[in-house]
C-alpha cells in the first residue's frame, strides 16, 4: 500500500519532499519514458544537421528525409521530453492515490511515443512542417498523437488532483507544479477545441491553425517547470532561494495570470479566425514577462550557486539560464520568415532541456537510481549547451543575412559567404549539441541501469 501523503513539499532539508510508493514509481516510469524519447530524437537529429550543413548536403540527397525526420525529432524532442518530463515533476511533488490515472495516463503515452516513432516507416508519411506540433499526414501518426494526447489528458488530470499544496503560499514549487498543470490542461482544452471547430482543409494551414492557440498556450507550462527546476536545483545544491515561500508563491501566481485570457480568446473569437491568431501571438509577446520577476529569481540563485563546487546540476543551470536568456533576446529581433524564428525558439526550448537535465541528475539518487557522477555528466552539460549556442548563433546570424526556415539542401539558396557561415556554425553546433544529448542519455542509463542506491525518503 502506498504511503501517506507527506505534508509540506520543503521540509527541514529545503528541499521538496518525495511520497513514497505511487508516485515516486510513476516518476521512474515517466524518466524512462523521457529518456527514451530523447534517444531517438538524437537519431534523427544527425540527419537534420547533415541536411543543412554546406558541403555535406551536396553529397547526401537528404532533402526528403530531411523534412520527415524533423517532424518525428521535433515531436519526440519537445512534445513527448517535456511532457514526459512535466509529469515526472507532478509525480514528484505529487501525492498518492488515484493509481488507474496515473498508470493509465503513463501506458496510454508510451504506447503513442512506440507509434510515432516507426510511423514514418509506414506508407504515406507526408510531412507537414506547422508549427508546434508538426505532422506526418499519414493514419498511424495520427492515431499515435490521439493516444499519446489522451495519456497526457489523464496524467494533467491527476496533477491537477494530487499536486495542491497544503498551504497555497507556503509551498512555491509545489505550487509551481500545480501551475504547470493548469497551464498543461488549459493547453490541451485548446487542441481538443480547435479540432472540434476547426473544418478540415488541405494544406499546412489547417494543423497550423489546429495547434495554434494550444501550442502557445504549452509554453507557459514548460516555463513554469523550468523555473521549478532551476529553484528545485539551487535548493539540492544548498543555496535555495532568498526569496520568501510566500513571496515566490505569489509570483508563480503573477507568472500565470495571461492564461486568463486563452478560454476569453477562444469563447469571444472564431477559432482560426485573423483576430484569433493575432492575440495568440500577442499573448506570448505580452503574456511572457509576467514571468519576468521568476526569471531575475533565478538569475539571482544563480549568482548564489557562482562559488559552489562543480556538479552536473550546477553546470546544467548554468548553461540553461544562458541558452533560455539568448532564445528570449533573439524573440524580439524577429523580422520576417527566417532562421532567426528557429534561433529564438531553439534557445528557449534547449534552455528548458537543460532545466529538465539538471533536475534529472537531482532526482536519480532520490527516486532510487543511482547517481550522476564522472566527468562526462560534468561536462555534459556545458558540451550540449555550448553546442546548441553555436547552433543558435549561426541560425541567428543567418537569419540576418536572409536564410529561409524549413528548407535544406539547394532550396536554402546560399550564396554569400555570410550565410555559408552562418549555416556552417549551425552545423557544427548542431553536431556538437548531439554529442552532448547523447552524453545525457548515456550518463541516466548508466544511473538508471545500475544498481539502485536506497531512497531515503521511501520505506518498504
Amino acid at each position: 500500500m502506498d504511503s501517506q501523503v507527506v505534508t509540506g513539499s520543503l521540509p527541514a532539508s529545503g528541499l521538496p519532499a518525495i511520497v513514497a510508493g505511487l508516485p515516486t514509481r510513476l516518476a521512474r516510469a515517466w524518466l524512462w519514458l523521457g529518456v527514451m524519447a530523447l534517444i531517438g530524437s538524437g537519431l534523427l537529429a544527425v540527419l537534420l544537421v547533415l541536411s543543412r550543413t554546406p558541403g555535406i548536403q551536396d553529397v547526401f540527397p537528404l532533402k526528403d528525409m530531411f523534412r520527415a525526420a524533423l517532424v518525428v525529432h521535433v515531436d519526440l524532442s519537445v512534445a513527448v521530453w517535456f511532457m514526459a518530463f512535466a509529469a515526472v515533476i507532478w509525480c514528484a511533488l505529487g501525492g498518492a492515490g488515484l493509481a488507474w490515472l496515473g498508470w493509465g495516463g503513463f501506458v496510454l503515452a508510451a504506447l503513442g511515443t512506440a507509434l510515432m516513432t516507426v510511423s514514418p516507416f509506414f506508407p504515406g508519411a507526408e510531412p507537414v512542417l506547422n508549427n508546434y506540433i508538426p505532422v506526418l499526414k499519414q493514419p498511424l501518426f495520427f492515431a499515435s498523437l490521439w493516444i499519446f494526447g489522451a495519456g497526457m489528458s489523464l496524467t494533467v488530470v491527476r496533477a491537477l488532483l494530487t499536486t495542491w499544496p497544503t498551504r497555497l503560499l507556503g509551498e512555491p514549487l509545489r505550487l509551481g507544479a500545480l501551475l504547470g498543470a493548469v497551464a498543461g490542461f488549459l493547453a490541451l482544452a485548446a487542441f481538443y477545441w480547435s479540432w472540434s471547430m476547426v473544418p478540415e482543409v488541405e494544406g499546412t494551414i489547417y494543423y497550423e491553425v489546429l495547434f495554434w492557440g494550444g501550442g502557445h498556450t504549452l509554453q507557459f507550462q514548460h516555463a513554469l517547470l523550468m523555473v521549478v527546476a532551476w529553484l528545485w536545483i539551487a535548493a539540492e545544491l544548498g543555496r535555495p532561494s532568498a526569496a520568501s515561500p510566500r513571496a515566490l508563491s505569489v509570483l508563480f501566481l503573477v507568472a500565470v495570470v495571461p492564461l486568463l485570457a486563452v478560454p476569453a480568446i477562444y469563447l469571444l473569437l472564431p477559432v482560426g479566425s485573423l483576430p484569433h491568431v493575432e492575440l495568440f501571438a500577442k499573448l506570448m509577446e505580452w503574456g511572457h514577462p509576467y514571468m519576468g520577476p521568476l526569471i531575475l529569481l533565478g538569475a539571482w540563485s544563480l549568482w548564489g550557486v557562482r562559488s559552489l563546487p562543480a556538479a552536473p546540476a550546477r553546470s546544467a543551470f548554468v548553461a540553461s539560464f544562458t541558452l533560455f536568456a539568448l532564445g528570449g533576446v533573439l524573440g524580439y529581433m524577429i523580422h520576417g520568415v527566417n532562421v532567426v524564428i528557429p534561433a529564438h525558439y531553439h534557445g528557449s526550448t534547449v534552455g528548458v532541456t537543460l532545466a529538465f537535465m539538471g533536475l534529472a541528475y537531482v532526482l536519480l539518487p532520490r527516486l532510487g537510481f543511482g547517481s550522476a557522477e564522472g566527468r562526462m555528466a560534468l561536462w555534459q552539460p556545458y558540451v550540449y549547451g555550448g553546442g546548441q549556442l553555436i547552433h543558435v548563433l549561426g541560425l541567428a546570424w543567418s537569419g540576418g543575412y536572409g536564410v529561409q526556415r524549413k528548407v535544406a539542401g539547394a532550396e536554402q539558396m546560399l550564396t554569400t559567404l555570410p550565410q555559408k557561415v552562418g549555416m556552417g556554425m549551425m552545423g557544427l553546433g548542431g553536431l556538437i549539441a548531439v554529442i552532448g544529448g547523447l552524453m545525457f542519455v548515456l550518463v541516466c542509463l548508466k544511473a538508471m541501469s545500475g544498481r539502485r542506491a536506497s531512497n531515503p525518503e521511501e520505506q518498504p
